[in-house]
C-alpha cells in the first residue's frame, strides 16, 4: 500500500524550536510506519512545501496542462495513493486552515473510496481532539472516510524530540502500540478498498461531479 502523510501546518514559530511541533509528530508517525509496517510505502506531504497563490484557484479549475507543476504532481500522488494520514494542530477548536486550504485544491474524486487516519496534537493537554471531530466531517466529504481509531498527542513537545525520537523517559513501544491501533485499521481498510477497486470501478458506479454542483441536487 502507498500512504500519503499530510502535515497540515505552516507555522514555523511554534516553540520549542528548531523543529515545528507538527514536524516532530509526523517524524514519529513515519518512524512507526517504517519500523513496524515496512512492507508499505509512505511519503510526507508538508503544507509548508506548497506556497499557494494568494487568490484561491483549485487544481481542477485550470485548463489541462496549465496548472502549476507542484499541483499537478501532488494530484497524481493523491490519485495513486491507497490511503491518507492527516496530521493537524488545533486552532480555535478547528483543524488547521493550512491543511484545509491545501486539500481544497483538489477534487474529491482523487481522494474518494480510500480510507484516512486522523492524527492531532497540541502543546496543551487536549491533544487536538476537538479539531479531530471536525476533521471527520471534512474528510468524509472528500470521500476518504476516517477510520474509527484516532491519534491524539497532548504536550507533544514533552513527548518527541525534533527528529521524532522520544524524549528521555517516554516509552517508544507504548506510543507505537497506541499509534498502531489507528495504523492497523488504516492498512486493513486500504487493502480492502484497493482490492475492491480492482474489481469494481467506483467512479463508474457513482459518477463524479464534473460539470456543476447542481448534479447532486434532488429533483
Amino acid at each position: 500500500m502507498k500512504f500519503l502523510i499530510f502535515l497540515g501546518t505552516v507555522r514555523d514559530s511554534t516553540p520549542p524550536k528548531p523543529a515545528r511541533l507538527g514536524q516532530r509528530v509526523s517524524n514519529a508517525c513515519i518512524e512507526c510506519l517504517v519500523s513496524q509496517y515496512s512492507e508499505h510505502e509512505v511519503e510526507l506531504i508538508d503544507a509548508l512545501d506548497y506556497p499557494l497563490e494568494s487568490v484561491f484557484k483549485p487544481h481542477f479549475s485550470y485548463s489541462k496542462g496549465k496548472a502549476p507543476s507542484a499541483l499537478d504532481e501532488l494530484a497524481e500522488k493523491i490519485e495513486l495513493a491507497d490511503g491518507f494520514i492527516m496530521i493537524s494542530p488545533e486552532y480555535n477548536h478547528s483543524m488547521s486552515p493550512a491543511l484545509t486550504n491545501l486539500l481544497n485544491h483538489f477534487g474529491s474524486s482523487l481522494f474518494s473510496y480510500k480510507p484516512s487516519a486522523i492524527v492531532t496534537y497540541s502543546a496543551g493537554q487536549w491533544g487536538g481532539m476537538r479539531a479531530a471531530v471536525g476533521m471527520r466531517t471534512f474528510l468524509s466529504e472528500l470521500g476518504c472516510l476516517s477510520v474509527s481509531a484516532m491519534i491524539h498527542v497532548p504536550k507533544a513537545q514533552d513527548v518527541f524530540e525534533a527528529d521524532g525520537s522520544m524524549v528521555v523517559g517516554e516509552d517508544q513501544a507504548s506510543w507505537f502500540d497506541y499509534f498502531g491501533r489507528t495504523f492497523k485499521q488504516l492498512i486493513w481498510w486500504a487493502q480492502a478498498t484497493s482490492d475492491h477497486r480492482t474489481e469494481v470501478d467506483p467512479h463508474h458506479v457513482v459518477k463524479d461531479f464534473k460539470k456543476t454542483p447542481s448534479d447532486r441536487n434532488a429533483p
